[in-house]
């Protein structure tokens, strides 16, 4: 204990050396940057940012890196919370309950409970990556394409059990998502489907191009319709950072806890990282938490639970990645190749060989998040007053950022259209009672889903008994089609007690 304790103040003290510290800042700003705009995503962010880091001293580059990636999950907070754009596929379910909380006139909580939460969850999983690196990590090893799919088709259940209203429609809304990512070219056999004969749907539809659009074009038509003269929104008072107080943050301790460690948990997976630990994590909290019935109406657990478990799947992520030179996200196997770039091979032996750089990425990982939330203490306040200007002109600014975010993802005008035409389903999806976050979750997540199924069926001989014989995937089904099955037995129960 005390060695690592020794490694750690000096790798603290490697970070606080003039070159490291101001990567350190820069890659806190760059990453809240990417966070925010729209079709840029972490993983984009830090894969255009490996090239810079060709010159530099290892500890600097990996420096710049991880604090990219630890500030990347935090940024997108801002406009999914005050314009319902989500930066990223992470902030997805956060909008649904911060969104809400600003159009009742506290986007200042909201965004300060995102920053407690980021924060909180950060903090404890930097805390588990650097005790338990090796026993995680070996814990970690025993998941394969079963397991994955298990988790995945997970994700899926437990947000389609969230369709409030009608259980229908959001099943309906999910297969239309999946429907869509199956368009374009079969990573597996190369067959084309749905692209009738256009090259640019032979690559598939984005997945942000149906996220933007449908949420941010979707709101933007929304407004147009009433001729924004929609209910103002209330006014905030002042302009100020609303953190929570000490007995509201005492209050959600538990539920603060569970989705922090399932968001370690699931970043330990190869491939999952943190949309997968946000959505589940919601997902978990909107069946099982104490107010469940009250998600989706702007409560701080639905705030929360996303981002502690976004954010604490970092650490989870890099526990593979240093322990067993396996990366545990996108972003990971972008600072992989940053390793081996400058000559480290991370594995078993890396704590023997290079130790410094290891600590010195543990302890950029603290002074990340105390950069991080001191950053976004601060940018609350004028982010919130942008609310005080007249709905037509937030809504320009809305609609310019789906169209520069829409346009850099392929450099394609297609794709410009594509973002309208999602635009147009998600509007009439609202005004149908479909809910739009089963649609984006199926585009989001069908695609990992299916090359996981189609790589276990390839690696087990077509034997779909794997997903149930297996005992980690095995129990993971199990809690999925329990998932699945609660509603129609909340509604079963329901009926008797009526009747009754």
């Amino acid at each position: 204990m005390s060695q690592i304790l020794l490694q750690l103040g000096q790798g603290f003290l490697d970070c606080l050396t003039p070159i490291n510290l101001i990567m350190l800042v820069v890659g806190i700003v760059i990453g809240l940057l990417i966070g925010v705009l729209p079709g840029l995503t972490l993983v984009m962010g830090v894969a255009l940012a490996l090239p810079f880091t060709y010159k530099m001293d290892v500890t600097a580059s990996i420096v710049l890196l991880s604090a990219m990636y630890v500030s990347g999950t935090y940024g997108g907070a801002f406009t999914a919370i005050l314009f319902r754009i989500p930066g990223e596929p992470i902030d997805v379910p956060m909008l649904w309950d911060g969104y809400t909380m600003g159009r009742k006139g506290q986007p200042a909580k909201a965004l300060g409970w995102t920053l407690v939460a980021a924060l909180g969850g950060g903090l404890l999983s930097a805390t588990i990556m650097v005790m338990l690196t090796q026993p995680l990590a070996h814990f970690a090893l025993r998941f394969s394409t079963p397991e994955y799919f298990a988790v995945l088709m997970f994700g899926l259940s437990s947000v389609v059990a969230l369709g409030r209203g009608s259980l229908g429609n959001a099943l309906i809304s999910l297969a239309v998502g999946l429907l869509i990512a199956t368009v374009g070219t079969d990573e597996t056999y190369g067959a084309s489907r749905f692209t009738f004969d256009t090259r640019i749907l032979a690559d598939g539809i984005e997945f942000l191009v149906v996220m933007v659009g449908a949420y941010g074009v979707g709101e933007v038509l929304a407004r147009l319709e009433t001729g924004f003269a929609t209910k103002p929104i209330q006014k905030v008072g002042q302009t100020r950072t609303e953190l929570p107080s000490w007995r509201e943050m005492s209050a959600l301790k538990g539920m603060f806890l569970r989705s922090s460690v399932l968001g370690n948990i699931i970043g330990l997976i190869p491939g999952a990282g943190a949309t997968i630990a946000s959505f589940v994590s919601y997902g978990m909290e909107a069946q099982f938490g104490k107010r469940r019935k009250e998600m989706g109406t702007g409560v701080a657990e639905g705030i929360v639970a996303p981002q502690a478990a976004a954010t604490a799947s970092v650490g989870g992520a890099l526990v593979p990645l240093l322990a067993l030179g396996i990366p545990g996200s996108g972003a990971t196997a972008i600072i992989l190749g940053a390793f081996m770039l400058h000559g480290i091979q991370p594995g078993p032996q890396v704590m023997a060989t290079s130790a410094h750089t290891v600590y010195a990425v543990f302890a950029s990982i603290y002074l990340g998040l105390a950069l991080m939330c001191v950053i976004g203490y601060f940018a609350i306040r004028p982010l919130v007053k942008i609310l005080d200007m007249p709905e037509a002109i937030v809504s320009a600014y809305v609609l310019t950022l789906c169209f520069i975010g829409a346009l850099s993802i392929r450099n394609n005008v297609i794709d410009l259209w594509l973002m309208i035409g999602f635009g147009v389903v998600g509007y009439a999806f609202e005004r149908l009672k479909f809910p739009v976050a089963p649609l984006v979750l199926g585009v989001i997540l069908g695609p990992l889903a299916e090359a996981s199924f189609m790589n276990t069926m390839i690696s087990f001989g077509n034997d779909w008994t794997v997903f149930f014989t297996r005992p980690i995937a095995g129990t993971v089904m199990v809690f999925t089609f329990a998932m699945l099955a609660l509603p129609f037995l909340q509604q079963w129960r329901a009926r008797r007690v009526a009747a009754a």
